[in-house]
């Protein structure tokens, strides 16, 4: 048995606009054991944090592991010896940012999940969603136009990659959804919209239909879990909360009608701004095509006010990336992007708390209390005050992740 006690810690919460100030947390085994009791004397390490605050460990819920390189069609020729070196090297620089927690958003499968668990990749815990499934043409069909030969595919879908793969018609997508929870697949991506990096699909279309849509979410409903899903538009947005997604994944194109029908059903939505800047800024630079720059100028400018909308309708906001290949290491700018909008505090019970609900982990993770899982970041500052703290060198001397102690440098 581990005792870790931490003395003096003015805490962030994770649920509440103040820290409690001057209180002691002892940690036992990965979990919280108690608040404010005073010292331990089983102790196994103590640590005095002088008046630091300590906070959740964050949450993205809107990343991608494995996808290597912004030519998604490369990422399907990668040796998988090769490709999961890169998903290491992506996963422990999230970890030291103060990421414990992401749910992959497409490519990711259960032995990556597994390979974080036992300490063989130092990243944070893993929700894969396996491969997203997309239509043929849509946004997950990495296909240039050209014939791809049938030994390339599987029994029932047009096209099979690394991050995505087709399935079209009701008994295809209940065959495939299957087959990624058989896989290990934590929940459902679909594709419901297009997007910037895909060689067929304009970002104005729709795709599913609705009872393919339905199948997918039925099938998650037998594993007690739910879809996420790919939607830019205002109309894919509202198809998802009609349909019964629960995660809307990016709504760059969201309009306070949607939004609010959305709101009336609960959804989550998780916005992206951190990739579509990071795309324009580099996107050129790296020889992204021609074509999918254009498309990310049909959204680019639509997307900064996706915060806004959302915010006036009580949308429950969720906190997400979406960065790929070179530019993970741009993972932090979402927060400065959502500063223009929310308080410091929106933002952090986004990438705590409201990522917890949508992961259906609420209790466990994102909140310091009695129980939960003790993924904890000490920070030399106060981030309700503003959240540069979080990047500058030396402000979160102290993570955390089930317990275990990644980085101390108090």
């Amino acid at each position: 048995m581990t005792i870790i006690q931490l003395d003096n810690a003015r805490i962030f919460d994770g649920q509440r606009n103040t820290l409690t100030e001057a209180r002691h947390v002892i940690i036992e085994d990965g979990r919280i054991r108690e608040i404010d009791s005073g010292s331990c004397a089983a102790a196994s390490l103590t640590i005095d944090l002088n008046g630091r605050v300590l906070m959740p460990g964050l949450i993205d819920a809107h990343f991608h592991a494995v996808s290597a390189d912004l030519d998604i069609g490369a990422i399907d020729r990668m040796q998988p010896s090769i490709l999961y070196q890169h998903a290491r090297i992506y996963l422990e620089d999230t970890l030291q940012r103060g990421f414990t927690t992401v749910r992959d958003a497409g490519g990711a499968d259960a032995g990556l999940a597994q390979a974080t668990a036992i300490g063989l990749i130092k990243g944070p815990r893993v929700f894969p969603s396996g491969r997203a499934i997309s239509q043929t043409g849509g946004h997950g069909d990495m296909r240039d136009g050209g014939p791809v030969e049938p030994c390339l595919c599987g029994a029932s879908a047009g096209y099979k990659g690394v991050i995505c793969v087709v399935a079209d018609g009701e008994d295809q997508m209940r065959q495939a959804v299957r087959e990624e929870f058989r896989l290990g697949a934590t929940q459902i991506k679909l594709m419901m919209s297009g997007g910037v990096l895909s060689p067929s699909d304009p970002v104005w279309m729709d795709q599913y239909s609705d009872g393919e849509i339905r199948v997918a979410v039925e099938e998650a409903a037998t594993r007690r879990t739910y879809v996420m899903a790919h939607a830019h538009t205002a109309s894919s947005v509202k198809r998802c909360a009609a349909l019964g997604v629960r995660s809307i994944e990016h709504a760059s194109l969201i309009d306070d009608d949607a939004a609010a029908f959305a709101a009336e059903r609960g959804c989550y939505v998780v916005p992206t701004l951190a990739t579509v800047r990071a795309l324009k800024n580099f996107g050129p630079q790296a020889g992204l095509p021609a074509a999918w720059l254009a498309k990310l100028d049909d959204f680019a400018q639509a997307s900064a006010s996706t915060l806004e909308t959302c915010t006036r309708a009580r949308l429950k906001i969720g906190f997400g990336t979406d960065l790929i290949g070179p530019l993970h290491d741009h993972q932090m700018s979402e927060f400065e992007l959502r500063a223009d909008v929310l308080s410091p505090f929106e933002i952090l019970r986004s990438a705590t708390t409201t990522n917890a609900e949508i992961l259906q982990m609420e209790g466990a993770l994102g909140v310091i209390a009695p129980g939960a899982i003790a993924d904890l970041l000490v920070i030399d500052g106060n981030p309700l005050e503003g959240l540069s703290i979080l990047t500058r060198a030396g402000g979160m001397p102290l993570i955390m992740k089930d317990g275990v102690i990644i980085r101390n440098t108090l």
